[in-house]
């Protein structure tokens, strides 16, 4: 026999918080952005800055989200965790935002399939690497999902981490997939040094900084 879910319940999601702040990564940087970041992560990466999105939050239905985002103004949105997609019901939140004329991305780590993604929505796939501890959560079959719009990410933790990424650019061709980012983990890799190892090897890559830890530090909400 099959249970019947109350509309209520089959259209909410689970949320952490929902703010306006600057965009601090991917090729949107800078750019005014609500952030709408939910609740929970089958991950626990070494270097993880938003532990507290693990438990807690708050049930939100669809409509009240997509007003909250509406209420504060800004046409870039993204979806962020813990990890979104972990929620089956961030891929309607995706659809409806999108709906709604905001340009939307998606901050996942890789470790579930893509492919109910809106084709709308620029997906940014954060590989793990070995010093992450998740590495073996990649689920590689995603890469062929990705559209040249969408942006793989390599947090980097250790000169094995991104020589590991360098082995994984050639291996999968992804610079001709679509725009390749490496990021310095805080605090383990001094940002001029990964510049100068991307220099030396001349590799057709994005350096990247956080630029809302720049900003703030590690304040949640900013």
């Amino acid at each position: 026999m099959s249970v019947r879910v109350p509309a209520a319940t089959a259209s909410r999601l689970k949320i952490t918080e929902i703010f306006l702040s600057v965009q601090g990564e991917s090729s949107s940087v800078g750019w005014p952005t609500v952030f709408v970041r939910l609740t929970g992560c089958p991950l626990r990466c070494h270097y993880c800055d938003t532990a507290y999105a693990f438990h807690g939050g708050q049930w939100m239905s669809l409509d009240e989200i997509v007003a909250e985002v509406g209420r504060l103004g800004a046409r870039h949105v993204c979806v962020t965790g813990g990890e979104p997609l972990a929620q089956k019901n961030c891929l309607p939140l995706l659809t409806r935002l999108c709906d709604a004329g905001h340009r939307v991305s998606l901050e996942t780590s890789g470790a579930i399939d893509i492919a109910g993604v809106d084709p709308r929505v620029v997906r940014v796939l954060d590989i793990k690497t070995p010093a992450s501890g998740e590495v073996s959560r990649n689920l590689w079959s995603n890469l062929e999902l990705l559209q040249p719009h969408d942006e793989i990410k390599f947090v980097l933790c250790d000169r094995a981490d991104y020589e590991w990424a360098r082995a994984c650019l050639a291996e999968h061709g992804l610079v001709d997939r679509c725009a390749v980012l490496f990021s310095p983990s805080q605090g383990q890799i001094e940002p001029a040094q990964l510049v100068d190892w991307i220099l030396a090897d001349r590799v057709p890559v994005r350096f990247q900084l956080q630029l809302h830890k720049v900003l703030w530090g590690n304040a949640p909400g900013r």
